[in-house]
């Protein structure tokens, strides 16, 4: 058996969920892998912000930048929810029936911007900083 027909021959032999050279790309399964994996990205971070808050809260009013924080930590909250629930509907729209095809550019655009601004906001509350309080800061670990 010549190289070719080897190689052929283990693609007729792969199961038939595997992918394959050739077989065309299911474009609404691809969508939906990549919509879980931004969900699952957008829950880290939403921890990601709990714990932020906790912390900001622990060190209270007295805290320098304590309502900034508050404030860009609730945004951003807020805006991962709503990006959230957009991606819970991209998920179910059929990306084949090209009727949906208009909803769906307009929705992934603004989960885009939406993600932008997250991250920007997010950038501005690492930039003021969540510290210890000066309690478990000064106390030996």
């Amino acid at each position: 058996m010549s190289h070719t027909g080897e190689i052929y021959s283990l693609y007729l032999t792969q199961p038939p969920g595997e992918l394959q050279p050739g077989r065309p790309l299911n474009m609404n399964h691809y969508a939906n892998k990549k919509s879980a994996a931004e969900s699952m990205l957008d829950v880290a971070l939403l921890l990601a912000n709990a714990s932020q808050l906790k912390a900001v809260l622990e060190q209270g009013p007295h805290f320098t930048f304590f309502a900034p924080l508050i404030t860009l930590i609730s945004i951003s909250l807020i805006l991962q929810v709503v990006v959230g629930v957009m991606l819970i509907f991209i998920v179910k729209w059929n990306l084949n029936d090209v009727s949906t095809h208009y909803k769906l550019n307009i929705l992934e655009n603004t989960a885009t911007a939406f993600v932008f601004v997250i991250v920007v906001v997010n950038v501005f509350i690492t930039a003021f900083g969540v510290q210890r309080p000066a309690s478990e800061a000064s106390s030996p670990s």
